[in-house]
This record gives C-alpha cells, structure tokens and sequence, in this order.
C-alpha cells in the first residue's frame, strides 16, 4: 500500500476527479460518495468539467438523523455541492434511511467508492470498534465526532447525536476504492491506517486488504 503525495489541494482534487471522470465513461456507473470538507473541491472539478452523469446512480455513505431539508443535512450538502449543479437524475441519488435493510439490499455491483478519513481513523460514521463485518445500520455519534462537528451547528446541541451510516462491509464491496486526506492533521492516522495493523480500533485499516484501493493525500 502507498500514499500518494499531492502537490496541493487543488491537485487532489484533480487527481480523483481524473478517476471519477474514467467511471462516469462507464454504461451505467455507479458511485458511493462522501460529505465533508475535503470532497468539496473534488465535486467543484467535477462540475466544472461538465460530465454527463445522466445514466449514473449514486450512494451516500451516511446520513444524520435529521430532516432532510434540514441545511446541515448531508441530503442538502450533496444538492449545494454536486446534484443541483449536474445532469444527474434525482431518484438516482441515494441516501441512507431507517429503512436500512433496503439500502443494503440496494447496494451492489458499486464501481468507485470514494472516502475521507476521521482524525481518529472512522470512514463514514464507522467509529472505532465497529465490526468489519457491519452494513447499513443507525448508530450513536461519539462526543468526538459531536464535537467535531459543531462547527457547522449554532450550538453542540443542536448536533444530532444518531446517524444511519453505510457499514464497512458494505463499504468493501466496491470494486475500486479511493480515500482523500486533506491536511497535516491526517497525515499520522492515514499512516497508521494504511501501514499499521489491521484493527477495528482504526476502522480505515481494513482497506489494506482491498485489492483495488488507493490513498491520496495533501498537506
């Protein structure tokens, strides 16, 4: 496994948006996609290079427990940054919901995942401990990851503290993986997730035994 190191931000998001635009040359290409900030310049690239995304069907790997009109809903971050600025058909773009057998159950024959990586090792809201063998299911928020992102909330509490996330098992099953970091703060648990052992207690390092993955990372 190796990291490749990126000149710039810009050039990550360049660099996955070049991958990104190979899949949508698929027939029918099918995606899993990440919220956060480090996608943001990806999915500003990817609209800016005015692919046709109208035969292509997309997964999010999690979703608060939230309205989905809520501003802060992942439904509302993925409308701002990608779905409302692209040709893609919105009952093609999916989202977890409680229903979560469903969204297993729907799915499959994934053709790129694309993660961030939590500065304690989560991918999606799989936190340490999570089973590797987990799928779709709601789970508890830690304080961490609460406070983590109170930032985008007036207060913490208004912060949901229960989300509904795409398991690693799930997670896995895509045929070609990618994961971005953005920034010298996750450059020692990327590290530790791409070279270390394999453990639940840093979930991101059950990629090591993906056949077809690759890391990017900026300072």
């Amino acid at each position: 496994m190796e990291i490749s190191k990126c000149k710039s931000y810009k050039d990550l998001s360049n660099l996955v948006a070049d991958v990104v635009e190979h899949i949508l040359a698929l027939p029918e290409p099918k995606l899993i996609l990440p919220t956060g900030s480090t996608p943001i310049g990806l999915y500003k690239e990817l609209v800016n290079r005015q692919l046709d995304w109208s035969t292509t069907t997309t997964f999010n790997l999690d979703e608060y427990i939230i309205n989905p009109n809520h501003p802060q809903s992942y439904h509302s971050f993925m409308k701002k940054h990608l779905f409302d600025r692209i040709n893609i058909y919105p009952n093609n773009c999916n989202f977890p919901n409680r229903n979560t057998q469903a969204y297993e159950d729907i799915i499959s024959e994934v053709d790129l995942c694309i993660l961030g990586i939590g500065s304690n090792g989560h991918i999606a809201f799989n936190e340490p401990g999570s089973s590797f063998d987990s799928v779709t299911r709601v789970v508890d928020l830690t304080e961490e990851t609460i406070k983590d992102n109170s930032r985008f909330f007036p207060t913490i509490e208004d912060v949901p503290t229960q989300a509904i996330t795409m398991g690693l098992k799930s997670i896995m099953s895509s045929k070609k993986i990618i994961i971005m970091a953005n920034g010298k703060h996750k450059k020692n648990i990327l590290e530790q997730a791409m070279y270390g052992d394999i453990t639940e207690d840093i979930p991101a390092s059950i990629l090591q035994t993906h056949t077809n993955m690759e890391a990017f990372y900026c300072d």
